[in-house]
């Protein structure tokens, strides 16, 4: 995940705490909202995710206790994030889980959760 960290701070400016409770709440995200079978199998692949999306989990959803799409990203928001550092920091998560799990991987949990192609 250091890498994944490093890459935010540089690619989108976010501060590297901001940068790791992002990416905890977008792996929680999938996991909630994709297919199990094929998250499980990506956050295999990144070692140090499930410590960051155990950190995610138990910051809780904020006092709105909204999910999907929107309750990621109020939370990332909450999290100290604009509006645009949170489509920057999707975008790069998702490019970096390209890289590690291949496209396919990525194609289909994507294309199970409706919505998030736009966002990314």
């Amino acid at each position: 995940m250091d890498e994944l960290i490093a890459r935010l701070v540089a690619n989108v400016g976010v501060d590297k705490i901001v940068a790791e409770k992002a990416v905890g709440i977008i792996l929680d995200f999938l996991r909630k909202e994709g297919p199990p079978d094929k998250v499980q199998a990506l956050i295999d692949r990144l070692p140090g995710a499930e410590t960051l999306m155990q950190q995610a989990a138990a910051a809780g959803g904020g006092m709105f206790g909204m999910g999907g799409i929107m309750g990621a990203g109020t939370r990332m928001m909450a999290a100290g994030l604009s509006m645009g550092q949170v489509q920057g920091v999707t975008k790069e998560v998702i490019a970096y889980t390209r890289e590690k799990a291949g496209e396919d991987a990525i194609g289909e949990i994507v294309g199970a959760i409706p919505g998030l192609s736009q966002f990314i």
